[in-house]
């Protein structure tokens, strides 16, 4: 008897694992081919990209402000606030700008888009796309996945901006670092390599985040019950992975 709950516990990961593979499968095949609607995937972009960014601007000029609060005072301390600006640039593009980006993605985009084809689902709207030989995967999934591998990497670059900027102002008016010791420390340091490895990583976010939030979406059941937990179970697949991702690929890129 105990040996039954693993066993469908077991079985029902390699199901969902069969499903998600095939989802990728399905949605690289039409993305490739160029098959996919330009006015739904501009939908897409503004719905999950430009809306998005009044809350990435909040977080990631905040998050820089306290980082630089914190780093400030005690490089002060020790006399060596010209390395303010290195350690601030770098923790921010490698790190901070990409990473608070995904998860504010997943949070707010990953969370729609289960919610919306989850509802879609139930309501057999999914099924009724088959009946018309129109498949759920080129006209909902691939339209998502291009505007969220596109839109995440632009909006990391505003959150580095942004964070920089937060850091750069606590920095020089708050604590009293020169603004061109600051600058002369973080444009030295800054390599055009960091930058490229911060919009790699958000690019594999967004594809994180798009999966998570299709598959979950795509196998909703159980009615409205089960688009409440589809929802939920994207949100924390989608920041799991952003976070599991992120190691490897800073293990990888430095």
């Amino acid at each position: 008897m105990l040996m039954l709950p693993l066993y469908q516990n077991v079985t029902r990961f390699f199901e969902s694992l069969g499903q998600l593979t095939q989802l990728i499968g399905e949605t690289l095949y039409y993305v490739m081919r160029g098959d996919v609607e330009f006015r739904n995937t501009l939908k897409q972009m503004v719905a999950l990209g430009v809306e998005s960014i009044p809350i990435v601007f909040i977080i990631s000029g905040f998050t820089g402000m306290v980082f630089s609060l914190q780093v400030s005072q005690e490089f002060q301390r020790f006399g060596v606030t010209s390395l303010i600006g290195q350690l601030l640039g770098l923790a921010i593009v490698r790190e901070l700008g990409p990473v608070l980006t995904g998860v504010v993605v997943a949070g707010r985009a990953g969370s729609a888009i289960a919610a919306e084809l989850g509802t879609m689902k139930v309501t057999e709207q999914v099924d009724a796309l088959k009946a018309l030989a129109t498949s759920p995967i080129q006209y909902l999934v691939a339209p998502r996945f291009l505007a969220c591998v596109i839109m995440v990497p632009v909006l990391t670059v505003f959150a580095n901006l942004i964070g920089l900027l937060g850091g750069y102002i606590v920095a020089v008016y708050q604590v009293g670092v020169i603004p061109q010791v600051f600058f002369e420390s973080a444009i030295s340091f800054l390599e055009i390599y960091d930058l490229f490895a911060s919009l790699l990583k958000a690019s594999i976010f967004g594809v994180i985040i798009v999966l998570a939030g299709c598959h979950k979406g795509l196998n909703t059941n159980k009615g409205a019950q089960g688009v409440g937990d589809a929802t939920i179970s994207s949100v924390v697949s989608g920041m799991m992975g952003i976070f599991i991702a992120n190691y490897i690929l800073s293990a990888l890129l430095f």
